[in-house]
């Protein structure tokens, strides 16, 4: 492909208008999220079977056109590791993708790899190569190089071949129906994430007390706030372990404040008032407005729970290895010790877990069920075996 860019509305207009009659794109994103509040866009790239460009989001004005089209039901969008596409479209629209193909989950259905980088999987479903050699560009400065360019056209080059490749497979086999669940579970939880509080996204919440919650709550919000203001990431405003320390100690003073070692940093000693004054006013917060103690799905397993885990993450690996499937891509421990609550200890509180939900219920739910009830015992398979277990 040869690298063009589209760097006028005009242009983009005529590139949408062809991806609305084409109905299949492959879509990347170049961006940089170092120094700013949220990545800072540096590229899109498209390619259909007909066309391929790069276009210039600090030149074209208007790039609604495209997040319309990629949350509409007629055009299939064709993606790697799409999380970042995703994130954009609901930044950019307000609504989530519709018809979205990712090559990386599609292929951890095909094989035991996941997550497969993009020139793995090229290699891997079309036998072709493609450079990695600017991988640590600034795709913000300007110009770009023609070899900058013909390497972000390469990240969709192949993009609709493989997907063809991997949607004929998968179909098959039976297996197209839950790489598409997958996509979705994908779109949703980076939607609800989107969608979260800033401070439901910390780490420990569910061991503060009321009053501490009350206090990292306003903390957060500030923080959200001031980087927004200033355009930068939040944790260069404040990191995430100094926030819930001070929601802990709730420091009256300055000095107070900066009694925790790593506040003393001159680029946090500037906001110590503020963070003082947020703290004195939720300590005002009468006592049946604070919010409601937090049990966190993260929080410590018993070694007992953890043991029982295990052996389902045994179980659940031999079965992955016997259809050849990514186990990464099927569960995680969480997943696990939330299935063993639910299932073993009777811990029925809110939704069901994931392992009983969707394809992992049908591919594994009767297997970890009966293991959990003791319905099936396991010995070492015959040399030359698919799995390393056998399951009876």
């Amino acid at each position: 492909m040869q690298p063009t860019i589209i760097e006028t509305d005009e242009e983009f207009h005529d590139l949408c208008e062809h991806i609305r009659s084409e109905h299949l794109v492959g879509f990347d994103t170049e961006f940089v999220s170092d120094n700013t509040y949220r990545p800072a866009l540096g590229l899109l790239q498209f390619a259909t079977q007909n066309r391929a460009a790069v276009v210039d989001p600090l030149a074209v004005t208007d790039l609604s056109a495209w997040w319309q089209i990629m949350a509409d039901d007629e055009t299939t969008v064709v993606v790697h590791g799409g999380q970042a596409e995703i994130r954009f479209c609901l930044q950019f629209l307000g609504q989530p993708p519709r018809r979205l193909f990712d090559i990386q989950l599609a292929e951890g259905f095909r094989s035991s790899s996941y997550p497969l980088s993009y020139s793995a999987i090229v290699r891997r479903v079309i036998n072709q190569r493609v450079d990695g050699s600017q991988t640590r560009t600034d795709w913000t400065r300007r110009p770009l190089s023609d070899a900058q360019l013909r390497y972000a056209l390469e990240d969709v080059e192949y993009l609709i071949e493989i997907c063809e490749k991997q949607t004929a497979w998968l179909e098959d086999r039976g297996r197209l129906g839950w790489a598409e669940q997958e996509v979705s579970r994908l779109i949703g939880d980076i939607s609800d994430d989107d969608e979260a509080a800033p401070w439901e996204r910390l780490p420990g919440i569910h061991k503060l007390s009321r009053r501490d919650l009350a206090v990292l709550q306003r903390l957060a919000l500030w923080r959200e706030t001031e980087a927004s203001r200033q355009n930068r990431p939040v944790r260069r405003i404040l990191r995430d372990d100094l926030l819930v320390d001070l929601a802990r100690r709730q420091p009256c003073s300055e000095k107070q404040a900066l009694a925790t070692r790593d506040l003393n940093r001159r680029e946090y000693r500037r906001h110590m008032q503020d963070v003082v004054d947020v703290i004195r006013a939720a300590q005002k917060i009468k006592e049946e407005d604070l919010p409601p103690k937090r049990r966190s799905r993260r929080e410590d397993a018993s070694s007992q729970e953890q043991v029982v885990a295990k052996l389902l993450a045994l179980s659940l690996s031999n079965r992955c290895a016997e259809i050849d499937m990514a186990y990464t891509l099927v569960a995680n421990n969480r997943d696990l010790l939330e299935l063993v609550r639910y299932h073993r200890l009777g811990e029925r509180n809110g939704d069901s877990p994931r392992m009983q939900k969707g394809w992992r219920d049908e591919l594994f739910g009767d297997l970890l069920r009966d293991v959990m009830d003791g319905k099936v015992a396991f010995r070492v398979a015959p040399k030359g075996s698919a799995a390393p277990l056998v399951f009876e």
